[in-house]
């Protein structure tokens, strides 16, 4: 089964790509890598999920926002790449988490997005390397941002 099928079992559709605001492009070839620049929880309305892990969001609001977050950085790579199939594989994620000094989930947070890729992607091609960091603050308020690193069947 491939990337879109999988989506479309899951019931899942790809968010709109999303348009840069400021002086950087969504995404970067390297040879085979495809670096994606990093992504937020952009609702269907154009908004960000706000909030602060710890504060004001719990894990399960974060869990759900680096989940929708996994999909836009699909939506992304399926711009850069055409189709989903010629991820071989997620190298690297990044995570981010606007969190409290004392808040100690990341981990549980960031699995958000990497459960979808691995129930997107399959087991080999989703399972990554991954850090889970906390950010005094991160971009529009918004709970996470999550960047990533695809090897690229060419």
């Amino acid at each position: 089964m491939i990337p879109e099928q999988r989506l479309e079992k899951l019931g899942l559709t790809l968010p709109k790509p999303i348009t840069p605001v400021a002086n950087y492009v969504p995404y970067r070839f390297a040879g085979n890598l495809l670096y994606l620049s990093g992504q937020g929880p952009k609702q269907v309305d154009g908004s960000y999920s706000v909030g602060r892990l710890g504060l004001n969001a719990d894990v399960a609001k974060g869990y759900a926002d680096a989940r929708t977050t996994g999909l836009q950085l699909l939506s992304t790579a399926k711009l850069a790449l055409g189709e989903l199939s010629r991820i071989e594989a997620v190298i690297k994620l990044l995570g981010m988490v606007n969190a409290e000094p004392d808040f100690a989930d990341h981990p549980k947070v960031i699995n958000g997005c990497s459960d979808l890729l691995v129930e997107v992607l399959g087991e080999e091609a989703g399972r990554h390397a991954r850090s889970a960091v906390g950010m005094g603050s991160l971009p529009n308020r918004m709970t996470v941002e999550i960047e990533a690193i695809f090897l690229i069947r060419t």
